[in-house]
């Protein structure tokens, strides 16, 4: 096989998965072995979010993240390193008072989501170019947060990879390539499907491409059964790969999956299009990424 791409493995997330699956790791432990588990599997990239381990949910706790990186890059398995920037972004209006958040917000400042990125120094962190309905909260992340953000990741030194849930969030990414805060060739991640974002479909996928810089990475991500389409649809149009269990828990329809096997599923799927998995040490030159402190 001559060509290769990224494939990522989205190991956890933060939505109200753990409930559903079994699989869906949860302390700094299990989300480690199980990033570790996807790249022996032929993942690439790890993105990581963390949880509180004693419910399950949201937690963007530094210490939590330190253990997992210190677990990853104490083992013997390379995988690159992508944290999640993007915590801390939830606003659900009160119903009393609209002007304050109400159950279930969650906000942080720029300077807070950056607190494990500048800390930790992942080869890549994600950042969310802009704010929009998720399902039924808003995502809040605004233009002027997010010039904040991504100079606080230039200044880092790791590289940025510019999540776009919508058309407006791809303008605004090459917004910020233009004002000269994202250095390097820019790496772009459509997330499509999620209510109310962008469609899972060719037509979005073409029109969101067609609209990158000429020098530009990109993959691309569906949710639930829409994950592995999107993945092969974004390899066919160029792109790179994602599968995991932040997007979808099951492997067939009825079956949980591990990450594991849905990196293996994924690996199947471009090994019949003759195409193979980046090793970590190859991408690092392809995406022009430091090396892992």
């Amino acid at each position: 096989m001559s060509k290769k791409t990224i494939l990522t493995s989205a190991v956890t997330g933060a939505g109200d998965t753990t409930k559903k699956s079994p699989y869906v790791p949860v302390t700094p432990e299990e989300i480690a072995k199980s990033a570790i588990d996807a790249a022996k599997a032929g993942a690439t990239i790890a993105h990581i979010h963390v949880r509180d381990p004693k419910t399950g949910g949201i937690s963007h706790d530094p210490a939590l993240f330190r253990e997992v990186v210190a677990r990853i890059r104490e083992s013997e398995t390379d995988v690159i390193i992508n944290l999640t920037s993007g915590g801390g972004g939830d606003w659900i209006p009160s119903e009393e008072d609209p002007t304050v958040g109400g159950p279930g917000t969650d906000m942080q400042t720029p300077e807070e989501r950056h607190e494990p990125i500048g800390e930790l120094l992942p080869e890549i962190c994600t950042l969310d170019c802009g704010s929009v309905n998720f399902g039924d909260q808003l995502y809040v992340s605004t233009t002027d947060w997010l010039r904040r953000q991504a100079k606080l990741i230039q200044q880092s030194g790791v590289k940025p990879e510019l999540e776009c849930f919508d058309t407006g969030h791809l303008r605004f990414a090459n917004q910020l390539i233009k004002e000269g805060l994202i250095d390097g060739d820019p790496m772009f991640q459509f997330c499509l499907g999620i209510p109310w974002g962008a469609d899972a479909d060719a037509e979005t996928m073409l029109y969101m491409r067609d609209r990158l810089p000429k020098n530009a990475h990109w993959s691309a991500f569906g949710i639930g059964r829409m994950q592995l389409p999107v993945a092969v649809q974004s390899l066919l149009l160029g792109g790179n790969m994602r599968v995991g269990l932040e997007d979808n828990l099951y492997l067939d329809k009825g079956v949980m999956a591990t990450n594991a096997q849905l990196v293996e599923k994924a690996v199947t799927a471009m090994s019949s299009l003759g195409v193979a998995p980046m090793t970590p040490a190859e991408a690092r030159v392809h995406l022009g990424l430091k090396n892992p402190s």
